[in-house]
C-alpha cells in the first residue's frame, strides 16, 4: 500500500524510488571521495617531474649498490596508503626504497599546514591537513587533535615494520642502528626507518607529551613547520621570534633524551637560539644553499656554517624551490656547493620525498643521483658520505 504524504495524499512508489536512488548515487560518490580523493591529491601534489628514467652507467649502478644510503626527510606517512606495496603516486614505498638501496630513511609525520602555504610568511589560524585527514576516514580523534594525528601516522609505521619485518625495522637507538647496518653487511635487504615529527606543534604546549612522542617511537623532532608555534618563530611565520621557554625547555629534554634536534623550518633567530644551548646537536634535514639558489626557503649560509660547525649535518633536497635546478644534475651541484661551504663531513641528503613538492625521481631513482654526483667530479669516498656515511655518522653519535 502506497504511503501518503501530510495531505493525506498518495505518495507515488516512484518518487520514493527516485529518492532512493539519489540518496544511494550520494553515498557512493562520498564513498569514491574518501577512497579516491587522496590518492588523486596525492598524485599532484608529489609527482616525479622527469618524463622518463634517468640513464645511469653500469659503473654508477655498481658503486650505487656498494654505499650505505640514508635520507633524512619524506613525508610518505601522511597519505595512508599501503607502504609495502610499490604504488604509481608519490616517492616513497618500501618495494622502491629496496630498489634505490636505502638503508636508512626518516619518515616524518606532518600534522598541520596552513592554507596559502608559502615560503614567506603564514599565519597558524589555518589547516590544510584537517580535510585530509577526515578524506582518508582516519579515527575520529586524528580530526580534531594534532597530538593523535602525529601518533596515527607513527602508528602507521609501527605496524608496517611489524607486518613486514624482513623489508623494515624501526629504529629506536645506536645498538640497534649498528645491528641493522651489519645485517645489510652480511646481505639483508631490511630496512631502518627512523620516525621524525614535522614541526613539535603536537606537543599541544605541554612537555608531558614529549614523554607520549617518544614512547611511541619518535627520536627526531622539527621544532616548527610553516607557521609559528609553542616552541618559538617558524621560518616562514610572522614574529621571526625564537625560542620560548617552553621551546627552550623542549630543546633541553631532547638533548637529556638522545633525541635529534631538526632546524628545518627555524627562523633564524631561533637556530642562534638552539646553538647557543650546552650540549645542543642538531641538524636541518631538508634545505638547500642561500648562496646558489637565492630563496626564502633556504637559510643564510652563515647559519649552516654554524650549524656544520657544532657538529651537525645539512640534508639537502631534490626539489625545484630549493635547488633552482630539479634535475639530478642541479641537485648534485647544490651538494658540490654544500661541500664547498660546510664541508664533505657535514653534507647528506634530505629528499623532502612525498613533501607536496615535485622530485626529478622516486627512490627507486636514486642512482642517478651517484651518477650526477659522478659527473661532478666527487670521489667515491665523498660520494659515499654524502649519500649516507655523514647521516649514519651523526645518528651514531647523537641517538643513546
Amino acid at each position: 500500500m502506497a504511503r501518503r504524504d501530510p495531505f493525506g495524499r498518495r505518495r507515488p512508489r516512484r518518487l520514493r524510488r527516485a529518492v532512493l536512488t539519489l540518496l544511494g548515487l550520494v553515498a557512493v560518490a562520498g564513498l569514491a571521495v574518501a577512497l579516491f580523493g587522496p590518492r588523486i591529491v596525492a598524485g599532484q601534489l608529489n609527482p616525479v617531474t622527469a618524463d622518463e628514467p634517468w640513464p645511469v652507467s653500469a659503473e654508477a649502478q655498481a658503486l650505487h649498490d656498494r654505499l650505505v644510503i640514508g635520507d633524512l626527510h619524506a613525508d610518505p606517512l601522511l597519505w595512508d596508503r599501503d607502504l609495502s606495496r610499490e604504488r604509481s603516486e608519490g616517492h616513497v614505498d618500501l618495494p622502491r626504497l629496496d630498489r634505490g638501496n636505502v638503508a636508512v630513511q626518516v619518515f616524518t609525520t606532518v600534522t598541520k599546514s596552513p592554507s596559502g602555504q608559502n615560503y614567506d610568511e603564514n599565519t597558524a589560524e589555518s589547516d590544510n591537513i584537517t580535510p585530509l585527514v577526515i578524506g582518508q576516514l582516519r579515527p575520529v580523534q586524528t580530526w580534531f587533535s594534532l597530538k593523535e594525528r602525529a601518533l596515527d601516522q607513527a602508528a602507521r609505521l609501527n605496524s608496517l615494520a611489524e607486518e613486514n619485518p624482513e623489508q623494515l625495522r624501526v629504529i629506536h637507538d645506536r645498538a640497534e642502528l649498528d645491528a641493522l647496518l651489519d645485517e645489510r653487511a652480511a646481505g639483508s635487504r631490511v630496512i631502518g626507518g627512523i620516525l621524525g615529527l614535522e614541526g613539535a606543534h603536537p606537543l599541544e604546549g605541554e612537555i608531558a607529551n614529549l614523554t607520549v612522542m617518544e614512547g611511541a617511537g619518535f627520536r627526531l623532532i622539527g621544532l616548527t613547520h610553516f607557521f609559528d608555534n609553542e616552541l618559538g618563530g617558524s621560518l616562514h611565520g610572522q614574529s621571526g621570534a625564537g625560542l620560548t621557554g617552553f621551546g627552550r625547555e623542549v630543546v633541553q629534554e631532547m638533548i637529556a633524551r638522545n633525541m635529534v634536534i631538526d632546524l628545518a623550518h627555524a627562523s633564524p633567530q631561533m637556530v642562534t637560539d638552539v646553538l647557543a644551548i650546552p650540549g645542543a646537536h642538531p641538524l636541518l634535514s631538508h634545505t638547500g644553499i642561500r648562496s646558489t639558489c637565492d630563496n626564502h626557503r633556504n637559510l643564510p649560509d652563515g647559519l649552516l656554517r654554524r650549524i656544520a660547525a657544532q657538529g651537525g649535518i645539512v640534508g639537502i633536497g631534490f626539489w625545484e624551490e630549493v635547488t633552482c635546478d630539479d634535475s639530478p644534475a642541479g641537485i648534485a651541484r647544490t651538494i658540490v656547493a654544500a661541500i664547498d661551504l660546510l664541508g664533505e663531513d657535514a653534507v647528506a641528503l634530505g629528499s623532502d620525498w612525498d613533501g607536496s613538492v615535485g622530485t626529478p625521481f622516486d627512490a627507486a631513482g636514486l642512482p642517478a643521483l651517484t651518477q650526477a654526483l659522478m659527473d661532478e667530479g666527487l670521489s667515491e669516498e665523498q660520494i659515499a658520505k654524502v649519500m649516507g656515511g655523514n647521516m649514519v655518522r651523526y645518528l651514531r653519535e647523537v641517538l643513546g
